[in-house]
């Protein structure tokens, strides 16, 4: 999937340092007072952004249950492009209430002026959240979002293929690599996996091989796009590219989405989210696939990525914020809500008690062959490595895709792209104002 770049989304950062530069939660646990709002005598409704899956079907529970505070749900767009919307909306007054935002594009929105400060809306909320958690929406001291979903990456893969073809679920990528050549060599139309193409997957096997491509150091950024961890990995995939053992196209385009449909892409590395995603494109497949933590890079290292997760926010221009947060509240901390985002969209709630309440939820329809993936899910999500997201994620996924793209079509290394795109990041980041530490 190829990343563009929206200049209305990435503008105007530089004041945004402050706020970025790893901020946690803080303050008093005191609970939040009765006078950040209560729902009023009469009907209100709630306009909500979003894309994850089903999300009108969840949002109709909350409807049944309350009627004085009805939301209309809009899946106006997708991860990548609904910030821009929302900047357009908003700067013409008429945004939604709510919205989702992935956490690495939260920042740009609230420097965009697009979200309100809604500290003492959640304050109560804070203790139904690991302190990463809602760090990932609190900037500056200042709470911004409520976490609604994140991502830890396992391998989904059909496992009656693999029993087809003989393969054990590879322990490290040196198995994976293997087997990939194997099946390949044997199954000319088949392929293990597919060629990481988009930053999100790249930055998440980053991470799992110990290195983070944003970092910081008191007021100052580090910026490691080619580092030894970032570069081992792309010499990793580039090198078992070469050997026609990988699909090439990028994830989810139309031929992507057909092969994986005909059984000829076996496995995909991606976050927790994924079956709802793959059910989407591949809904003949339900109930052949599993899932399993990712190939390690080093045997007996556990610790995985994160690819991908988000929030939901309050815009400024609600006129219902307090009803919003009531909303906000079910939706992301309560048992039910989180529960019903699980089961029902298929996506690994942040809160506490939403990861809790997977022990008796039913699993996303495309694992019905796995009754215990959220307790693998669950042993995998504890072994997640810490991530820090740079002031312009979105500038530096387009210069990979596009530096990969190019490497595709003339040769080169991706090692050498991955310079590129360091160089690139870096010069983005100090015309925006940033002190960036060679």
């Amino acid at each position: 999937m190829k990343f563009s770049r929206s200049a209305a989304v990435i503008a105007s950062l530089g004041t945004a340092a402050m706020i970025l530069s790893g901020c946690s939660a803080t303050g008093t646990s005191a609970p939040a007072s009765s006078g950040s709002g209560s729902a009023p005598a009469g009907k209100v409704t709630l306009t909500y952004w979003g894309w994850a899956p089903n999300l009108a079907k969840v949002v109709a529970i909350w409807n049944k249950e309350n009627p004085n505070i009805q939301v209309n749900f809009s899946q106006a767009g997708g991860a990548t492009d609904l910030p821009a919307k929302l900047l357009t909306a908003g700067r013409a007054g008429n945004g939604p209430d709510v919205a989702q935002a992935e956490y690495q594009t939260l920042p740009s929105l609230v420097v965009g002026g697009i979200v309100k400060d809604i500290t003492s809306e959640v304050k109560s909320f804070k203790g139904e959240f690991t302190p990463a958690t809602w760090g990932s929406t609190t900037l500056g001291g200042s709470v911004y979002g409520v976490p609604q979903d994140v991502g830890p990456m396992m391998m989904f893969y059909r496992s009656d293929l693999f029993k087809k073809y003989g393969i054990a679920i590879p322990k490290t990528w040196a198995d994976y690599a293997a087997d990939a050549k194997k099946l390949h060599a044997a199954h000319p139309s088949v392929f293990l996996g597919t060629l990481p193409q988009d930053g999100g997957t790249f930055t998440g096997l980053v991470q799992q091989a110990g290195g983070n491509w944003w970092s910081t150091d008191g007021t100052k950024w580090k910026v490691g796009i080619d580092s030894p961890a970032s570069t081992g990995v792309a010499s990793y995939w580039q090198q078992l590219a070469a050997t026609g053992a990988l699909y090439t196209q990028p994830f989810l385009t139309p031929e992507w989405n057909k092969d994986v449909a005909a059984g000829n892409i076996l496995t995909w590395s991606a976050g927790v989210w994924a079956p709802g995603v793959i059910d989407g494109v591949a809904a003949g497949t339900t109930g052949k696939w599993a899932a399993a933590p990712l190939p390690q890079w080093t045997a007996g290292d556990a610790q995985v990525g994160l690819m991908g997760g988000s929030s939901v926010f309050i815009t400024k221009s609600s006129k219902h914020p307090a009803q919003a947060a009531q909303f906000l509240q079910w939706l992301n901390v309560s048992k039910e809500g989180s529960g019903d985002l699980a089961s029902i969209s298929n996506i690994y709630p942040a809160s506490i008690a939403g990861q809790n309440a997977l022990a008796t939820a039913k699993v996303p329809s495309l694992m019905s062959g796995q009754p215990n993936f959220y307790t693998v899910a669950a042993k995998v999500s504890a072994n997640t490595a810490s991530v820090t997201w740079g002031p312009d994620v979105q500038t530096a996924f387009a210069a990979f895709s596009d530096q990969l793209q190019a490497v595709q079509a003339s040769g080169g290394s991706m090692a050498g792209a991955l310079s590129t795109v360091q160089s690139l990041t870096v010069a983005d980041m100090t015309k925006s104002g940033f002190t960036v530490q060679k």
